[in-house]
């Protein structure tokens, strides 16, 4: 999940690498460092710890002059974050720069064997490793091209690494092996640039410039690039015809618009985020759901007896709430299960089940490699994801594409809102081709949908209200949510959101399992949230609070608006417009994004950037 830019041209390149370091922080923040060749083929070396900033107080204006360079920001996996630790990375004769992205999962072996031959090693990583062997295949005579490809026979693991040799100043090697984080190469007058992900694109896709093209690194190949040329081989050092995708200035551009953080302005453009979601896919004429491309037919889809949902993290819980949406409105039968355990058990998989992936980045590891595996198995398989040409996308069958928009913050906001949003989809299209939902049941439901932008444009219309209550619950370190049904995931997603970006110890239950030990906790210091609209299981919600409150615990509510009986029962109110309940947890998420991100901001943290975190999940 680190991110790394290379860059091989006619301008100076720390600069450039700089900027696309700072556009991919994203991905990882406990290091970063630079490797430029100079004029001469000298290799100079910066890095810091912490954030990419650090290297502008080491570097600037004195930086190392050359036209070529790598850079990387780390997300920490073999290693403490440390200077010794950050990347680049090089061998015993500092000849060798390196940076990595990924797991080397026999560095151990490797790494004996090599210190055996007298290799020395200044790092805990297990990137160290792959400079080393490079420069053990330079010492027996091979080329810097042929040892970095000696590279895909010896390393076990997923990689994206990207190298340069001291000496071959217009020269760098690029290698993607199994699933870690990708790899984009681009090439265009005179100038090449390799990154993790297209916003290291934007010195080649200036707002002046025409849309340009890139390749996206599959497993098992690799690229040579120089700032003219980039030529595209396999393991075996066959040369491969690599097929080029169209991207526009627009693919790599990421701006604040004005706001302090991209999670706030993230969640503000979460009405765009639904109608985006909508486009295309609704006839509203008809009161029908239309999914363009989708790749199983209807007399297959009549044929599946259940439903697979996977996802890590907050799509795990678009997952949870997509299981109801799918059993209430298909009538078939739904599982969930973490993509990250999927592999560590022998699940059944058959073509009689419709898989679906969730992943907004469509590069979570873990997903990754359970689409491996039921793609291995004949698993019939499509995947909601945010970002075109990803590795999800190009596994299953087929992608109903989020259209959010890029999210920068590391904590999912609208990316989240979107999936709930074509989960609802799914379910209703589902349900009309098995002949589950009548005409007139197809037509409320979408005109619900069609609903939702506006409802959530009037909810973040004024937020002040949020402001006030994190200043009245900033200072509390346990928070409780609760929610049932169709609601108790969004219960879960609204703790993950307080502890991934104010480091509030928060958990999230359905709510009737909370006698069953958590109302041990229950105290006039902790804070409890319950989700409580006014739905079918209000009166059982309702009962929750009372058992809180009879304990002095100390309740938020969320309901419908026009309510009063909980009202009367909680310490602060937050209500929600009225919508029907399988709407409901996309109208109750912005509530809880929105407390959790003023208390972070009260607390003084990086919200955009939480520590250990990382936007993109890359490692298993």
């Amino acid at each position: 999940m680190c991110g790394i830019v290379g860059y091989l041209g006619n301008q100076e390149a720390w600069p450039i690498i700089l900027e696309g370091l700072r556009r991919l922080e994203y991905r990882g923040y406990d290091s970063a460092g630079i490797a430029i060749s100079d004029n001469s083929g000298q290799l100079h070396f910066r890095k810091t710890l912490g954030k990419v900033v650090g290297l502008s107080a080491v570097g600037l204006p004195d930086f190392p002059k050359g036209f070529a360079g790598i850079g990387h920001t780390r997300w920490a996996t073999h290693g403490k974050p440390s200077n010794a630790n950050a990347h680049p990375h090089t061998g015993c004769h500092g000849g060798i720069a390196l940076v990595h992205n990924g797991i080397v999962e026999n560095f151990l072996e490797l790494k004996r064997r090599l210190q055996d031959q007298g290799h020395q090693f200044t790092s805990e990583t297990d990137t160290e490793v792959i400079a080393h062997l490079i420069e053990e295949g330079c010492t027996e005579g091979l080329s810097f091209e042929d040892s970095f490809l000696r590279l895909g026979g010896l390393l076990k693991g997923s990689q994206a690494i990207v190298a340069m040799m001291q000496g071959e100043t217009g020269k760098m090697c690029v290698m993607r092996l199994g699933n870690a984080g990708g790899i984009v190469v681009a090439n265009r007058d005179g100038q090449s640039i390799v990154a993790s992900d297209l916003p290291a694109m934007l010195p080649l896709f200036r707002t002046d410039s025409p849309s340009g093209e890139v390749a996206f690194l599959e497993s098992g190949e690799m690229a040579v690039v120089t700032r003219d040329s980039v030529a595209y081989i396999d393991l075996a050092g066959n040369a491969l015809n690599k097929q080029l995708r169209h991207v526009t200035p627009e693919d790599v551009l990421i701006d604040k618009g004005g706001y302090r953080h991209f999670m706030l302005k993230e969640i503000k453009e979460q009405p765009q985020a639904v109608a985006a979601a909508l486009r295309e896919r609704v006839d509203f004429e008809e009161g029908r759901v239309h999914l363009p491309g989708f790749p199983i037919s209807d007399a297959d889809i009549k044929q599946f007896q259940r439903v697979m949902l996977i996802g890590c993290g907050t799509s795990l819980h678009a997952a949870q709430v997509g299981r109801h949406l799918i059993e209430r409105l298909a009538g078939l039968p739904a599982e969930v299960e973490s993509a990250s355990e999927f592999r560590y058990r022998d699940a059944y998989i058959n073509d009689r089940t419709l898989y679906v992936s969730i992943a907004q980045s469509g590069e979570t590891a873990d997903t990754v490699a359970a689409m491996h595996e039921i793609k291995s198995k004949g698993g019939r398989m499509i995947t909601i994801c945010n970002v075109q040409g990803s590795q999800t996308s190009r596994l299953a069958e087929g992608t109903l594409y989020m259209g959010a928009g890029m999210e920068v913050g590391v904590a999912s906001t609208k990316t989240f809102i979107a999936s709930l949003t074509i989960l609802n989809l799914l379910a209703v299209y589902l349900g009309q081709v098995r002949g589950q939902l009548s005409p007139d049941d197809s037509r409320r439901l979408v005109d619900d949908l069609a609903r939702c932008p506006t409802l959530i444009g009037d909810m973040l219309a004024d937020t002040s209200r949020y402001l006030q209550l994190a200043r009245r619950f900033v200072g509390y370190n346990n928070f409780m949510f609760l929610g049932r049904g169709i609601n108790s995931p969004i219960a879960a997603e609204g703790a993950l959101k307080l502890k991934e970006i104010s480091y509030i110890h928060a958990e999230g239950y359905p709510a009737g399992e909370m006698k069953h030990g958590p109302i041990a906790l229950i105290h006039a210091e902790m804070a409890t949230l319950a989700l409580a609209p006014r739905d079918s299981l209000f009166e059982k919600m309702l009962s929750n609070v009372k058992e809180v409150k009879a304990r002095d615990g100390v309740v938020i509510g969320i309901t419908t608006v026009g309510d009063t009986e909980l009202t009367e029962e909680v310490d602060e109110v937050i209500c929600i417009p009225e919508a029907p309940e399988h709407l409901v947890p996309i109208l109750a998420t912005i509530p809880m994004q929105l407390l959790a991100y003023h208390i972070a901001v009260l607390r003084g943290c990086d919200v955009d950037q939480p520590r250990n975190l990382a936007k993109s999940v890359t490692v298993e």
